[in-house]
């Protein structure tokens, strides 16, 4: 059988299941990645479960989110995390070592391997020939602790590149163009592959761009073959042992097809708050801008920063602009400092912060009130850059540098300085220092976690109940995302390992008073939503903050894949309407019944609710095991019966 470069990662892991489109395949992974936001849950669960060492070839604990140590919590989780590592046997990457995503691929990414991620971005990795998908938590714990991971057999997405980028044209433009074409569902259900002749003038980094954002289109992950630019990359990482050819056969087929010719591509960018609403950067040019925002995991490579550091070269942004830099790991830093391009920033008027993920999660640089910013970050949904009423704009890091040069937004094309010649960095320096490699098992086994006053327990969560009846709290509209199911930030994601008190935050922008409905509700509640319910972040706390608070049901006309899966593993069933009309008949306060709950279930896919004296026919696609993952309350209970029987 020929097969396609995805087809191919599949094939060499796959467990059990058919590779048909929609059905559920298992797959071997042989390397995770948890990051400090998410990662405390992980080690939580880890413990909860009792598991003595990861049974994966690799796994790497970074810390990237939570940087700002305002008080004692954010550093009690660092000693956590730390504590965590030595105790299981994963990598340990310090505070301040990078944002994991590029530093993995650096240090780890190795092609034709399985990657399994507790954020979103995870998919990043797809840039070197890896099958990258990121998903809750609780999921990566199992794949740590040797469970293969179970996702629907999706459809692959061929988007051939021909041509190449004219100058002031960079690859995050390319990624835009997609979601200017198709939104932030156009993914979903599917692997993108991207082939052509246009990979050729693509590095390994511009790969990077292109297939961390691949998340913004909902997509399961993005795959590029791996080539002679993979092996570039590798060599220049000194590690080009690791390198292995992954290419498509010839005449592979696939289920769905794209072309873009890069030569006609021009700057882009995404308005708020949403990736997908994206324009030329000419239809907008002229407004005023308040900050321009370099780097993050959607743009950390070198010539990212070369490019701005170049542009601004000899020159001053603007008096009004607030140019943040924000280096995406130590070895760029000290790359950076190293060819001279970081006193070129500074001098042009630059703020340098310390490398992680920092306003891209809202961890400081929030923009003014009511002004205008210009970031080369992934995601703009509402609040998520610290700032209630934020005005953040995707755009390429050209197109955020022409801007903090003139003070509005501006077309780089239209700058009166010619392209800059990208001879790129010295030789990068390869500094794997501030990774903590795992301690021998007998050394690990006599290792205390090290728990501070704000980690509490996992909550005990019940068996789902033989039949349901819960009223309709809360009413959302279309692409809600995990951001304003529980909010990021210096204010918010400080309470990651106290699901309690983080529960207190839940739908706070979408409204404030529900965590206090929620929690004095007996029965507990359902959430009535629209189409692509949970979009973005991995964040399980999304799905384990709201059950907490008594959440059994949502009904929605659609959901994005990893926050589906998180509903499912903390034991809240996730229906979706036979006829969406349905939906315009329901409002807050009816009550919905479902009888015999498991039954129905396990019957079809067509499950019957009672809207008092009515009924209205609704959907699910839980697979067998997640009938009983539902029906135990959740995947750790699940786990702990199978392990008592």
């Amino acid at each position: 059988m020929r097969m396609n470069v995805a087809q191919k990662l599949i094939a060499a892991h796959l467990v059990e299941g058919p590779m048909q489109p929609g059905e559920e395949i298992a797959l071997r992974i042989d390397q995770t990645l948890t990051q400090d936001a998410t990662g405390t849950l992980v080690m939580l669960e880890l413990e909860a479960m009792g598991l003595d060492r990861v049974r994966t070839e690799v796994s790497v604990q970074y810390v990237d989110h939570n940087l700002i140590q305002e008080d004692h919590k954010n550093a009690d989780d660092h000693l956590f995390l730390q504590s965590a590592c030595q105790r299981f046997g994963i990598w340990y990457s310090r505070p301040g070592n990078g944002v994991s995503h590029p530093v993995h691929m650096q240090r780890f990414g190795k092609p034709g391997r399985t990657l399994l991620g507790s954020d979103s971005h995870t998919c990043a990795a797809g840039s070197l020939g890896m099958l990258a998908i990121g998903t809750g938590g609780l999921e990566v714990a199992m794949a740590m602790a040797g469970e293969p991971y179970r996702v629907k057999m999706p459809a692959i997405w061929r988007v051939e590149l021909n041509g190449a980028m004219p100058h002031w044209v960079s690859a995050k433009d390319v990624i835009l163009e997609m979601l200017r074409r198709h939104g932030v569902a156009g993914g979903v259900g599917r692997i993108i592959e991207y082939a052509g002749e246009g990979l050729a003038g693509l590095s390994a980094m511009d790969r990077h761009v292109i297939a961390n954002m691949g998340a913004e289109l909902g997509a399961t992950t993005t795959v590029f073959p791996s080539d002679d630019e993979t092996r570039r990359f590798l060599n220049e990482e000194g590690r080009v042992h690791d390198w292995t050819e992954i290419t498509a056969d010839e005449g592979a087929l696939y289920d769905v097809h794209d072309e873009i010719d890069l030569s006609r591509l021009e700057p882009l960018i995404a308005e708020p708050s949403s990736p997908g609403k994206v324009r030329s950067v000419r239809a907008l040019a002229g407004q005023e801008i308040y900050q321009a925002y370099i780097g993050s995991s959607a743009n950390p490579g070198d010539r990212d920063f070369a490019i701005a550091a170049l542009m601004v070269r000899g020159r001053q942004v603007h008096p009004r602009v607030s140019f943040d830099i924000n280096p995406t790991s130590r070895q760029q830093l000290e790359t950076m400092i190293r060819s001279g391009l970081l006193a070129d920033l500074i001098r042009a008027g630059a703020r340098l912060h310390q490398a992680g993920c920092n306003g891209c999660i809202g961890m400081g640089q929030a923009p003014a009130t009511g002004r205008r910013s210009l970031r080369t970050v992934p995601r703009n949904f509402p609040g998520r850059s610290g700032t209630k009423e934020d005005s953040v704009y995707l755009c390429s890091p050209e197109t955020a540098t022409a801007s903090a040069l003139t003070g509005v937004i501006t077309d780089p094309r239209d700058l009166s300085i010619s392209y800059p010649k990208l001879a790129l960095l010295e030789k990068n320096m390869v500094n794997p220092e501030m990774l903590q490699s795992p301690l021998p098992i007998e050394e690990a086994r006599r290792v205390e976690l090290v728990k501070g006053p704000n980690i509490a327990l996992l909550p005990a969560l019940d068996r789902y109940p033989a039949t349901l009846q819960v009223p309709i709290l809360l009413v959302v509209g279309d692409d809600l995302s995990t951001d304003e199911i529980l909010p990021a930030g210096a204010r918010v994601l400080p309470y990651r390992s106290n699901i309690p008190k983080i529960s207190e935050f839940a739908f706070e922008g979408v409204d404030s008073t529900y965590p206090k409905r929620a929690a004095a509700g007996k029965a507990g509640h359902a959430i009535l939503a629209g189409k692509n319910y949970g979009q973005g972040s991995s964040r399980e706390h999304a799905a384990l903050a709201t059950r907490f608070l008594g959440l059994r049901l949502v009904l929605a006309q659609s959901f994005a894949r990893i926050h589906w899966e998180n509903l499912i593993n903390f034991g809240v069933l996730p229906l979706t309407f036979e006829n969406s009309a349905d939906a315009t008949s329901l409002s807050p306060g009816n009550v919905l019944s479902i009888d015999q709950v498991a039954d129905q279930l396990a019957k079809g896919e067509l499950v019957t609710v009672d809207v008092g004296n009515r009924s209205i026919r609704v959907r699910h696609a839980l697979s067998e095991r997640q009938r009983a993952i539902l029906k135990a309350g959740g995947l750790i209970n699940w786990m702990r019966e199978r392990r008592t029987r």
